[in-house]
């Protein structure tokens, strides 16, 4: 929740609100999500770099820290130098925490609950998505569009505390690392089966889902005529669908495979996304529910797909380099979006494009192995 929901995702709740008051442009404003993401990728390239060197729970505490601390940057900050600066911090500190938070969920539980636990863990992400959206939506109602900052403080704060329970609570009985250092990260994910069409759908998710989840309350707002308040709600609403659907996926995985799982949810996407650009509340809000449940679905279905394929020791460098690839479609993404939405004046196009790349996950994933 801390790190993932209020340090990378909370900034497309608060778009408008930050592009507005700050008087910025689309194409600055998404300039300063990519901060964000290029720090997550550059965390990603570090996090595969000290895998086989540093335990999963250290990088994890790591992790939490920096989230906190960019959560805190953010909330003080009065240019747009500063946000930036803070979300990158945050986006560093959320790929040192997503990396190994799964590793050590599923090893907490025994071996045929291990799926369950990534799925309730990744439960954390609409949770704190549902919290930001009405945060925002009240905050925005009383204090207009400078509201974004206090946001952020009150999530500085909540972070602080479930940083030290953290500390406290989170354990992991990994021996210390060894034999991946000699192999390298990336040799440990080819020894992955279907590595590559994994990468290749890892990444299609890493650019469609940035398109919507970063564009949803501008595209609402300005193109669609929503007010501040129901675009808040749409988004609580996406957030609530996240808090059930990666359990829900995994739950259907373990029935058909995670595969077919997957290639389920790939389809579903080019068409909710065609439904809620209608615009239209009676089918826009069903489309955004089932939006949200794909959001928590696919990664976490990504996850227990490399959790069950590779061993301990190659877990941390084999989803780290899965990652990486996710991490620079994040990178790109959020900068093509809003320059597409200065060029065209809507965010038709920037929907439009993610449903396509909805389609190209799809191919990717029914190429998986089977079984």
């Amino acid at each position: 929740m801390v790190a993932q929901s209020f340090g990378r995702f909370a900034y497309g709740v608060v778009y408008p609100a930050v592009r507005d008051d700050l008087q910025i442009s689309n194409t600055l404003a998404a300039l300063l999500g990519a901060s964000n993401v290029g720090a997550y990728l550059l965390g990603t390239l570090v996090v595969a770099w000290t895998a086989a060197r540093v335990r999963l729970l250290s990088t994890f505490r790591l992790g939490m820290v920096l989230a906190t601390v960019g959560l805190l940057i953010v909330g003080l900050s009065t240019t747009p130098i500063g946000v930036g600066l803070g979300l990158a911090i945050a986006g560093f500190g959320g790929a040192c925490v997503w990396i190994p938070a799964p590793a050590i969920a599923a090893d907490a539980m025994p071996a045929r609950h291990r799926s369950l636990a990534v799925g309730i863990m990744g439960s954390g992400m609409g949770i704190g998505i549902v919290f930001v959206s009405l945060l925002a939506a009240s905050q925005r109602a009383a204090l207009g569009d400078p509201a974004w900052s206090v946001v952020y403080q009150l999530q500085a704060l909540i972070a602080v505390v479930v940083l030290i329970l953290g500390l406290i609570l989170v354990a992991h009985a990994q021996r210390a690392p060894g034999g991946g250092a000699k192999r390298g990260w990336f040799e440990s994910l080819q020894r992955m089966p279907g590595w590559r069409p994994l990468l290749v759908g890892y990444a299609a998710f890493g650019f469609m889902y940035l398109l919507i989840i970063g564009f949803l309350t501008s595209r609402l707002e300005d193109d669609s005529g929503w007010h501040s308040s129901d675009a808040a709600y749409a988004f609580t609403l996406m957030g609530s669908a996240m808090i059930v659907g990666a359990p829900l996926f995994i739950a259907f995985s373990n029935r058909v495979g995670v595969r077919w799982a997957l290639c389920l949810a790939f389809t579903l996407w080019p068409a909710l996304v065609l439904a809620a650009l209608t615009g239209v509340p009676w089918l826009t809000l069903p489309a955004i529910f089932g939006l949200g449940l794909l959001f928590s679905a696919i990664p976490s279905l990504i996850t227990v797909y490399v959790v069950q394929n590779t061993t301990l020791d190659d877990y941390g460098s084999s989803f780290a380099a899965a990652t990486l690839a996710f991490g620079i479609a994040q990178v790109v993404s959020p900068p093509v979006g809003g320059l597409i939405a200065d060029l065209t004046g809507t965010f038709t196009w920037v929907f439009l494009l993610s449903a396509l790349m909805g389609c190209m996950g799809l191919l990717a994933t029914a190429r998986l192995p089977r079984g």
